[in-house]
């Protein structure tokens, strides 16, 4: 007679088998699931993003960081903050803007020299255009311009390293370097065959202002190099000869003139125009606008004014002769601007690293956009090479000529 199983041995036996079965099952979906999702990891010292506006997926990021460290031939000697620098660089880069840049603490520091206006170099505003690293505009009395250097010219080469993926700052710290030693510039110029060697001593600069002088009985010349700190009190000095010298018109020189403090070009605006006039508008994304207004003593609003301008004309260059041009008909002479009018605001970290962030576009008085497009000029005239070697200047001699016939 066999004896019957209780039923409450089956159903702990069936109990077992369920459980295998659901762990079993468990570990097969679990790592097909892990296979398909990785971990999340958490560095040390880091924390992972949980701002719900981010959409990215920053496991992807961590993984990365992972590897480098653990797999890289030479991840053991990396430095966790050198990573963190070149992340930054990154998010930078992705934004396709040569205008945002990131500072390192070093870095940083070479770019606070920049504002002060006092450094050890060559003298010359460098950008990038077309993915090229070029001169704006050589800076007046400069190694750069005493070389033959002009706005324009692609930098191929520093000290024969390549400047190909090189941002601004990375080639300034390259040509940057103590007065009295060498640096070698690969040039290349669009009139030329091919590209020429410069070797160029490097200097203490000094960002020069203004220089002003009469040609002739009637009209001032006004040589504006830069929108510092003190271009207002010269202004006013040398306008002093056009309300009380017997001047009658103002030639307002802006070529390569790479730019400076937005303040300055609205300082200089309120001289020519009628309070209120609109100067310049600062557009943000998020569709706000700030409008800049003319406030000045209006001194020189009925007097003629022509505005000479070249391919190194840029940022508040650009926003004084478009403002003259669209708000008084001012004609400008020479060749097309540069096309830098966008507005950077510099951020501080605690580290004493900074970032330079485009944050605004600047629109003129009509509407339209500076940056990458510049200012068309209303008569162009170009100086060719020869004209330079024999002194001549074709752009200054018809600036003159245009506004004698606004005096008569």
């Amino acid at each position: 007679m066999k004896r019957r199983i209780p039923k409450i041995v089956w159903e702990a036996v069936l109990s077992v088998v369920i459980a295998i079965v659901i762990g079993v099952g468990a570990f097969y979906f679990g790592y097909t699931a892990g296979t398909e999702t990785p971990e999340s990891i958490i560095v040390k010292g880091v924390t992972n993003i949980g701002d719900a506006d981010v959409t990215a997926d920053f496991d992807t990021f961590w993984q990365a960081w992972k590897f480098i460290k653990n797999e890289h031939v030479d991840g053991d000697k990396a430095e966790d903050q050198d990573l963190v620098y070149g992340s930054i660089k990154g998010l930078v880069g992705a934004l396709k803007d040569e205008n945002t840049v990131f500072f390192p603490p070093e870095d940083a520091e070479k770019f606070e020299e920049d504002v002060n206006g006092t450094f050890g170099g060559i003298g010359m505003e460098i950008g990038i255009r077309d993915d090229q690293l070029v001169i704006i505009a050589p800076l007046k009395n400069s190694p750069a311009e005493r070389a033959g250097l002009k706005s324009a010219d692609q930098i191929l080469e520093i000290d024969n390293q390549s400047t190909a993926n090189l941002n601004v700052s990375e080639a300034v710290k390259l040509i940057r370097g103590e007065a009295g030693t060498i640096v070698k510039l690969s040039i290349f110029r669009k009139d030329w065959a091919s590209p020429k060697d410069f070797s160029i001593t490097r200097e203490i600069i000094q960002v020069p202002t203004l220089e002003a002088a009469m040609i002739g009985d009637d009209i001032l010349h006004v040589e504006l190099y830069s929108f510092n700190r003190n271009a207002p009190f010269l202004f006013y000095q040398s306008m002093i000869q056009v309300i009380f010298g017997g001047a009658k018109g103002v030639l307002l020189d802006l070529r390569n003139n790479p730019g400076g403090f937005l303040e300055v070009a609205v300082d200089l605006a309120g001289w020519f125009l009628d309070r209120g006039k609109v100067v310049v508008t600062e557009q943000f994304r998020s569709g706000e606008e700030i409008v800049f207004r003319a406030s000045g003593n209006e001194a020189l609003k009925d007097v003629p004014v022509v505005v000479l301008m070249n391919n190194g004309s840029a940022s508040a260059s650009e926003i004084l002769a478009g403002a003259l041009r669209d708000q008084r008909g001012a004609q400008l002479i020479g060749e097309k601007s540069f096309g830098k009018g966008s507005v950077q605001e510099l951020k501080n970290f605690r580290d004493n690293s900074s970032l330079k962030l485009t944050v605004a576009k600047w629109l003129l008085p009509s509407g339209n956009v500076i940056e990458k497009n510049g200012l068309e000029p209303d008569i162009e005239v170009s100086i060719s090479e020869k004209d330079a070697e024999a002194g001549k200047d074709p752009q200054l001699d018809k600036a003159v000529e245009v506004l004698q016939s606004l005096l008569q």
